[in-house]
């Protein structure tokens, strides 16, 4: 049989390729998408591909960034994507979907049963969420805190490299809270996670192809391998880090930060705390308290108050170190700065950093 002139048939190749195939396109694709609008436009762009981007090795391979739902677009729809991913037995869905649950939808039980089996998986932020429930005693009443599981816990998500983990557990060495007092296991936990904290930062720099905040001593000349002498060591031996950007958070915790406060658009958030409950005082964090007083506040102002040590450090950074103190007690402090880096130009002599704060429980 002729073909008939003016027309063209054409054959679609797509129906042709094996599922299989289009499977493993689609697994690289939820791993490695940047916003779950990135995979979810694929969905939709025909039945088949709708179909088996369900497919559970799909959305067992998925990122957190796939997960990274806006609270306001929060939705049947979006829960039940998110359950069909922890069926799927994805770790992410597991920890998000946990966090969503126990502190944004109040469903305690269900939501560290989901953050235990993300834990148990050995991923790391649902380890130290776990020990900061123990810790505080979330969900219950003051008397349910168990520490010693609080240690436990932040110790092996320490172990696995969780820098706020490894802060937490360096001040519990240090305070001997909840594990025998040991100033110096404390303060090489403090070094590991300043380290850790240091190369996570230049990593991102470096994936984005911009160049890394390094705070270098105009005074000297240096090459490229004297990376930290010995008289800059105070750089990694203190309490609070680098003061750099570029830290990530975790889109569980942009979700709770936009559910009770503002979003990005400055339109408040679905949820609504109970009257005389707090949030924690790091805007990266979006942790609310549980019960009244269960969050520790700042012993110098008394002002803000943080679910851990890790926020407390996140935030000292960022601008409490500033607020926590009357101005005119850091006008002097810049003074005194002034007249000590001059000297120290003429001594070349190091100082240790400013001192800071603790908190304390309420």
């Amino acid at each position: 049989m002729k073909k008939p002139k003016g027309r063209t048939i054409r054959s679609d190749l797509f129906e042709k390729l094996h599922d299989d195939i289009v499977i493993s396109v689609l697994c690289k694709l939820s791993s490695t998408a940047n916003s779950p609008s990135d995979f979810i436009a694929v969905l939709l762009t025909c039945k088949r591909l709708n179909k088996l981007g369900l497919h559970p090795l799909v959305l067992s391979k998925s990122c957190s960034k796939t997960f990274a739902i806006r609270a306001k677009n929060w939705s049947p729809e979006a829960h039940r994507f998110l359950k069909l991913s922890v069926s799927a037995g994805n770790t992410e869905a597991y920890y998000i979907l946990g966090m969503i649950r126990f502190y944004c939808l109040q469903n305690r039980g269900s939501g560290a049963s989901l953050l235990a089996k993300a834990a148990i998986r050995s991923h790391a932020p649902a380890l130290y969420s776990l020990a900061l429930i123990q810790f505080n005693g979330s969900g219950g009443l003051k008397n349910d805190k168990d520490v010693s599981a609080g240690v436990a816990l932040c110790a092996r998500a320490a172990f696995l490299g969780h820098i706020d983990a490894l802060r937490e557990l360096g001040h519990c060495f240090q305070d001997g809270y909840g594990v025998p007092k040991n100033i110096s296991e404390g303060r090489r936990l403090l070094v590991q996670a300043n380290a850790r904290e240091l190369a996570s930062v230049l990593c991102v720099f470096h994936n984005h192809h911009q160049p890394p905040p390094l705070f270098i001593n105009s005074s000297r000349t240096r090459n490229q391998t004297d990376f930290v002498s010995d008289s800059e060591f105070w750089l990694f031996n203190n309490d609070y880090g680098f003061n750099l950007t570029g830290r990530e958070i975790h889109p569980a915790n942009k979700f709770m930060v936009e559910w009770f406060g503002l979003g990005e658009d400055g339109n408040s958030g679905p949820g609504n705390l109970d009257p005389g409950l707090r949030m924690c005082s790091y805007v990266g964090c979006g942790r609310p308290e549980t019960r009244k007083n269960e969050f520790r506040r700042c012993s110098g102002c008394g002002k803000v108050n943080y679910c851990s040590r890790g926020c407390q450090a996140h935030d000292w950074r960022v601008h409490h170190k500033v607020e926590c103190a009357p101005m005119e007690q850091w006008m002097g402090h810049a003074i005194d700065d002034v007249e000590e880096a001059n000297h120290m130009n003429e001594e070349d002599v190091d100082v240790m950093d400013d001192q800071t704060v603790e908190i304390e429980e309420n």
